[in-house]
């Protein structure tokens, strides 16, 4: 065993790897604005399934999805694609994540390679041993139905794969900016505040503090919930600059206007002020968070630094664990299927079958044969019929046309039909019974 100067050197010396991965050409862009920014020190990986807009990206890391089977041309919008593309490279994904503590997913969803690949890479990334957190930006409405539909199903699949998922609505970034405010602009500022979650969290491991906020406390906010989390930051500065730092955080559409703090059941919360920062000031913040969020495991770190003097900046990352989902047992067999069904709708059944009035029966289609001659009967016929013989008829006796004594089948699955009636008339019945035509 190493002497403890030896361990605490090793501990000193280990560092916090960090890796933050562009996933499609959003995920493309954001990462690129990242890389422009201050936190040029993260390691950045872009990855897409096309590879002309790869080959156009300025990050030196890059990996394509799908050469063979996509040809380098992206999916299409179809997330299927995407999935399938990235469950081929599993092996180039996982050497990717190796030897990594914290992945972000940095990716828009609504499209093909954002969100078909992201929670590919969100399970593969976690198989690794890293902590996952993925920031990703949702449809604007304009951009129609089927991509929205589209969005949400890949937010699911990736809430289940990566422990944590920081969602930006382009809804509620619509809120920040005024109608006159250029597309370009939207999405630079879109692109801006997901860089600035990425820095916060950064900042808070890294950043040395009075109350540190370490590896360990992130992970006890994240891991395993497998949920959507919300990500605010406010800065302030100038006398009043606690009250007015709560006032622009509670009213950050990011945070709901303070709803996702009263609903959150773990929030972490960085305050950095320069060599001022006062005990009220933090004292003023967190007492304003306490109150929302009184049930909460909440974890607390301060920071001080030069560059922030007069000014007060706070990082919130707050979220709610998901809901479990229910194991999937082996599929039933058919018969155990209508059972179960049978006995869920039980008080129904009973009701539309056993409480309901009875429904009278239609009259039978069949005629009944006419009864056999007595011996007596028939022979005096014959007699009838010989006496005549050698005559000249008079008239001819008509005689009434009957059904033969035949024996009824069973008409089998039409047994419970009702009769066709028209006109008062059973057309079941052939036409020369009913209209008493007699056969010769």
């Amino acid at each position: 065993m190493p002497p403890a100067t030896e361990v605490s050197t090793l501990a000193a010396t280990k560092r916090l790897t960090v890796k933050v991965f562009g996933v499609g050409g959003a995920g493309g862009t954001m990462l690129e604005q990242m890389a422009k920014s201050d936190l040029g020190e993260l390691s950045f990986s872009a990855i897409h399934t096309n590879a002309r807009v790869l080959a156009g990206s300025a990050i030196p890391e890059k990996f394509l999805l799908g050469d063979k089977q996509l040809r380098g041309l992206g999916t299409g919008g179809d997330p299927e694609m995407g999935r399938m593309a990235a469950e081929e490279e599993i092996a180039g994904l996982t050497a990717l994540c190796r030897e990594t503590d914290l992945v972000f997913i940095a990716a828009g969803l609504g499209g093909g390679t954002g969100t078909g690949v992201s929670p590919v890479l969100a399970r593969v990334a976690k198989e690794s041993g890293a902590l996952v957190l993925a920031i990703v930006t949702l449809p604007f409405e304009f951009e129609g139905p089927r991509r929205q539909r589209q969005a949400q199903a890949g937010l699911q699949q990736l809430k289940a794969a990566a422990d944590g998922v920081i969602c930006l609505p382009n809804r509620k970034v619509a809120k920040l900016l005024a109608e006159s405010t250029s597309l370009i602009e939207t999405f630079k500022v879109t692109n801006d505040l997901l860089a600035q979650g990425v820095r916060g969290i950064w900042q808070m491991l890294t950043r040395p503090g009075l109350m540190k906020v370490d590896f360990a406390d992130l992970a006890s906010v994240l891991r395993g919930r497998h949920t959507e989390s919300s990500f605010a930051m406010a800065e302030a500065r100038g006398e009043g600059r606690a009250a007015e730092l709560m006032e622009k955080l509670l009213g950050s559409p990011l945070l709901d206007d303070g709803q996702a703090l009263s609903d959150a059941d773990a929030i972490l919360v960085s305050i950095v002020g320069g060599p001022d920062l006062t005990m009220g000031d933090v004292n003023r913040v967190m007492q304003q968070i306490n109150t929302r969020a009184q049930t909460s495991h909440l974890v607390m770190g301060a920071a001080i630094d030069e560059a922030y003097h007069d000014r007060l900046a706070v990082t919130v990352v707050a979220s709610r664990r998901g809901q479990p989902e229910e194991p999937m047992g082996p599929e039933p067999a058919a018969g155990e299927k209508e059972e179960a069904a049978f006995e869920a709708a039980g008080p129904e059944i009973d009701t539309q079958f056993f409480q309901a009035p009875p429904v009278p029966r239609p009259p039978s289609r069949f005629v009944a044969p006419p009864p056999s001659l007595a011996p007596e009967k028939a022979r005096q016929l014959f007699a009838q019929q010989g006496h005549a013989k050698g005559r000249a008829r008079k008239s001819v006796q008509r005689w009434r046309q009957g059904q033969l004594p035949l024996e009824i089948v069973s008409k089998g699955r039409f047994e419970k039909s009702e009769p066709t009636i028209h006109h008062g008339e059973d057309l079941d019945v052939p036409t020369y019974i009913r209209r008493g035509v007699v056969l010769n």
